[in-house]
Order: structure tokens, then sequence, then C-alpha cells
């Protein structure tokens, strides 16, 4: 199968950066009227160079000083850079500033090319391909082959073709079997298509018809129509240079610098963890959150310089780990490269990559340092558990997008499936302890109760819902609506225990024709919630009937219908059941109410039956609600 590659051409302003490339690919990339007037580049240029293995893209990015955003926004997915270097003036301050670039966006290699040789003598451009070695010393193109080159007469242009061919080859190709990214650096409209975005895929695959989130927004798109170097294909993957019309979607509600990615798969954020190395010709110090410009992908935005462990950075400080608080969202991931620059007096400071994108709430320490450290360094398996941890439950897209990892490391990773989302055995393991000391304080404040109910329990726990629904029945007993602790009995609280205990001996004593239930609880001393507390729990174990309002205990009840049916035949009538327990009618119909409820006794017509099965039927718990 065909790779797939980006090449840049970055360099000084008017060292041939542009004529270079219309001498590779046939192609002006000049396309702005400024850009033809002025003759220099304004925006990064586009073209396709025809090799024997395929297609390459190939970019040029502007080189002058006031251009360094567009220049930085070109970079953005690059896999080989031509440094260009023009033979009549030699390394510039341009040139220096995109080396630091460069190597700063992790740009592993290159290939340099010094242009306009033809107007120079050829041992002057000995001398000049010396001071280049020498500016190259300790960048990705220390070693990299310098070739002559004069873009007008084509001299030295197939030896250019060859040296990308040759170092392409030997190129891993951009991974294609992820989630799609793409950072979007051109918008504009067709007439009868509509919005169509440009950018270099950063990974995966795009199709069309497919469904994207565009970043930072969340809004979803649908792929139209796909195009590579003009040309309309059915998919376009890493590497390439990718065009795509998107339906439903205005001109103005989409802008360079927003992201393009498969749904739920790159998150966006305005807190980033991250590690940077600042440039030793900064000429000032970066102070604490200092405002700057963070470039990431072809986004630009403000953000404050927060540091842990010291209030200021010195030029020439190298894997500094602190976080970026941008002042708008950015879509990123772990191992995203960036560049800071300063906004007055303008100079670029550094960069660095993306440690974390969604960076913590910290203090200031060596602790936290050391923390991002871990980060930083930690393996899959590690980057997973922080992830879990922070997140607690995530579908497997966003899972594999926060831990920067591939689907075999997930699949060794050990974790808990729930439906289509994971979590880890710690974090199940801290949700049912969650769920446990929730329900334990519950048993506490009211002992007496059976459980909390299943749906507050739920609310209370800070945990997806889905998770905590998982680890629920291990964690704790589920009694129909309720939950309590494994072996959790309810209990009468000890420190009402004497008071109670005169309250229900009056109870008894009072028969039949027993007060309200508020009295005894004044007359014993026990508060108002405290007393309806007691009432629910005595009623709910069988200690305690209600006839209408009026409370009856346990024992006087079973002792009526013990006495009732020893004096009864088979059956009986209301004023039977008076006289023989001595009631008012006012007591006798809501006790033989409760009979039928009981179970005990059955209504015919003016009289009430004894079930058969009213021996022994009587029990506390029978009587529970």
């Amino acid at each position: 199968m065909q790779k797939h590659f980006t090449v840049g051409l970055a360099g000084h302003v008017d060292h041939g950066k542009t004529t270079l490339t219309k001498a590779l690919t046939g192609v002006d990339t000049d396309r702005l009227k400024e850009e033809k007037e002025r003759q220099i580049s304004i925006e990064p240029g586009f073209a396709p160079l025809h090799l024997e293995q395929g297609i390459v893209s190939i970019v040029d990015v502007p080189g002058h000083e006031r251009f360094i955003r567009q220049m930085i926004a070109g970079v953005s997915g690059i896999d080989l850079m031509l440094l260009v270097v023009a033979a009549d003036e030699g390394v510039m301050p341009q040139t220096r500033e995109h080396l630091d670039i460069l190597k700063l966006l992790g740009v592993g290699q290159g290939i340099v090319v010094m242009t306009k040789v033809h107007a120079m003598p050829e041992d002057l451009r000995e001398l000049v391909e010396e001071e280049i070695r020498e500016a190259l010393q300790g960048t990705v193109f220390a070693d990299a082959p310098i070739l002559q080159v004069d873009s007008l007469d084509g001299t030295g242009i197939v030896e250019v073709k060859s040296a990308i061919a040759a170092r392409l080859a030997e190129t891993k190709e951009r991974n294609h079997t992820v989630p799609f990214r793409m950072s979007i650096d051109q918008v504009f409209t067709i007439k009868g298509s509509g919005t169509v975005v440009r950018g270099t895929v950063t990974e995966g695959i795009v199709r069309e018809g497919e469904h994207l989130s565009l970043l930072p927004v969340g809004t979803e798109v649908r792929v139209r129509q796909v195009q590579v170097h003009g040309q309309a294909q059915t998919e376009a993957r890493a590497g390439q240079r990718a065009a795509l019309n998107l339906a439903g979607l205005g001109k103005d509600e989409v802008a360079r610098g927003d992201v393009l990615a498969a749904p739920d798969t790159c998150p966006v954020t305005e807190v980033v963890d991250v590690r940077v190395d600042w440039l030793a010709e900064v000429q000032h110090g970066i102070k604490q959150r200092s405002l700057v410009k963070c470039h990431m992908g072809t986004a630009e935005v403000m953000a404050k310089v927060v540091f842990f462990d010291r209030n200021e950075a010195e030029g020439g400080q190298e894997g500094v780990l602190c976080q970026l608080r941008l002042e708008q969202p950015v879509a990123s991931k772990r191992g995203d490269h960036f560049i800071l620059r300063r906004p007055s007096p303008v100079e670029t400071l550094g960069g660095g990559t993306v440690i974390d994108p969604q960076g913590g709430k910290y203090r200031f320490g060596q602790e936290t340092v050391e923390q991002l450290a871990r980060k930083l360094e930690g393996t899959p398996m590690e980057r997973i558990q922080a992830v879990l941890q922070r997140e607690k439950l995530l579908e497997k897209r966003e899972l594999l997008a926060l831990a920067s990892i591939t689907e075999a490391e997930l699949e060794e990773a050990n974790l808990i499936a729930i439906s289509a989302a994971f979590t880890s055995q710690a974090v199940a393991a801290e949700a049912a302890a969650a769920l446990q000391a929730e329900v334990g304080a519950y048993h506490e404040n009211h002992p007496m109760r059976p459980g909390i109910s299943k749906a507050q329990l739920l609310e209370r726990v800070p945990y997806p819902k889905r998770l905590l629904e998982q680890v629920l029945p291990q964690a704790c007993e589920v009694i129909g609506q309720h939950v309590a602790l494994h072996n959790f009995i309810p209990h009468f609280p000890g420190k009402w225990a004497k008071r109670m205990e005169r309250a229900l001996e009056t109870l008894r004593q009072d028969g039949f024709e027993a007060k309200l239930w508020d009295v005894y609880m004044k007359e014993a001393g026990i508060p108002q919630p405290e007393a309806e507390e007691l009432s629910h729990y005595l009623l709910r174990t069988g200690q305690l009937y209600l006839l209408d309002k009026q409370p009856v205990s346990a024992e006087v009840l079973q002792d009526g219908i013990a006495k009732l049916r020893a004096a009864s035949g088979a059956s009986f009538s209301i004023q039977e059941a008076k006289d023989v327990l001595g009631l008012s009618r006012k007591t006798a119909i809501p006790f033989l109410e409760l009979l039928d409820n009981l179970g005990l006794t059955e209504r015919k017509e003016n009289r009430r039956e004894w079930r058969e099965s009213h021996e022994g039927a009587f029990a506390p718990a029978a009587a529970r609600p």
C-alpha cells in the first residue's frame, strides 16, 4: 500500500522556497494577490510532488518574521523538512528561528537545500556550506545532506527529488489505525458545494459520508466529499493534504485553528499540563503567569504559563514541567507539540509537548513537579490508570484518546467493561467503598430504617451511575428499592431504650383504648422527629399497629385475637367482637379491618369468617409495610 507523507520547506524570506517548490512540483504556491505584488509568501502554500512511490504533499511556509504564525501553522504535520538557504546570503535570522521552531515541534529529519547557486562562485559556495554546517550543529539537520540547486534552470532538482524519495522510503508512516484528526489551515466556499476546509491529516482516515466533530465548539458535521490535491477520493489518510466538503456548515462557523476529529476522540481543554524547552536566545526571563501566544496545531491562543517549582524560567532551561492556562479552549492530545511566543516584544520563547490535555489543579511545590514527571514518563498502563482515576468511566474511544494508547494496550490493561465503557479495578473498588461509606452513614443516622433508597444513594455518591450500578450488588445488599450494608439489621437506638420501654409499657396497659402516639412520646420525653422515626420502626417491625390513628401494641393485638378466636365459632359479627373485647364501635371497625388485612379473617355480608390458615398467620413480619 502506498505511504503518505508531507514535506515542508522552511527558511529565511526571499531565499527561494516558493521558486524551489515550483521547480519540484510545477505549481506556484503564491496564490494571493498581495503575495504576487510583494513577491513573498504570506500564507503556507501547498502542492503535490510526484515521485515514483506516489504523490507527496509539499508545504511552502512563509519566511518573513512577520508571518511566523503562518509558518508554524504550515509546519504542523510535517514528516520531512527542506531547510532552504540562499547561497548569496547564507544563514539569516529567520533561518535560525525556523531551525528553533522545527526542533521544538519535533521535526525529526531534514535535507538542506542551498538555492541560487549560480549567483555565487563555486569557492564562495564552499564557504557558505561551511557556515551552514556550523549553524546546524546540535539540530536535526547536523548530518543532513546539503544539496546545491538553481531552481530557475533546474540544476540539482532531480537530486533533491531523489533525496526526498530516499528519506521518505526510510520514514515510518503516520498512524492511520487510530481515530481521524486534522487541524484546519484553510477555509473557503465553492459555489454549489458549500464550505470546504483543508489541512494535513494528522492521524487516522476520513471517508466520504462520515460524521465528525468540529472542535472546540463540538458541532457535528458530515463529510460530503473528499479531495486530495484537487482529485476526488473516497478517503484521505494520515500524512495527506485533504480538502473536505462539509455539509450543513457555514463558512463563518469554522476557522483556521479548528480541528476535525472522530467523535469523542480528541479532548477540548483550557488547561494543559506540558513540558517546555525555553530557547537560549530568549532576551528576558519568563515570569510566573506570563501571558504568551501558544501555537498548537494550526491554532493560536493566548495563555498564561504557570510554574510549580519556580517563579521565573530562564532562557536555555529545558524540560520544565508546568501548565498552560488558555484563554480559549483548544483540541489537543498527549504528545502534541506547541510553540510559545512573547506578544511584545515579539520573539519565540520556546515550545514543548503536551503531557496531559486535561490538566489538573495542583499546589505550588516540588511534589507537583514530581507528579507531572510521572505523567510524562508513565507507561501506557500507568496512563490508563491515571486517566480513569480522574474520569472514572470512559467510552472506548475517549479512553484511547485521553491515555494515548492503542487498542492492543487497552486489551492488556485488565479493565472492567461496563457496556461500551471501561473503568479500572482500583476505581471500581473506590466506588464500592464510597457506596458502603454512604450507606454506613445512613445507617448511623437512621438505625431503625431498612436502608437508604437506591435512587437517593446513586444521587449522593459522586461516581458515574453506570459504574455504581455495576458495583452495587457486590458492595451492598439491595432489598427492593432500598440498599443496606451486608448483615445490617434495623435496630432500636440505645439512647432512647429506657424511655421507649416505659412508653410501650404504658401503651400495653392501655390496651385497645390507647391514646394517640404523640401523647406517649411526649410523656416519655422523646422529641417529635425521633418519635416519628420510632413509630415507623415499630410499625415496620410488627411491634406496633394502628387502628385508624390509634396505636395498639403487638402483645395487646395478639391477646385480643386469641380471646376472640376462643369465644367465637367459625364466624362472628361486629357486635360479638365488641362484646368479647369490650370495644367501642370506633375501635372495633378498624380492628376488624386490620384482621382482614392480616389475612386472618374474611368479611362475608355482616359477619367475618376465620380463614382456615389463620393459625400462626399472625406474626410481626406480616404487618411490615
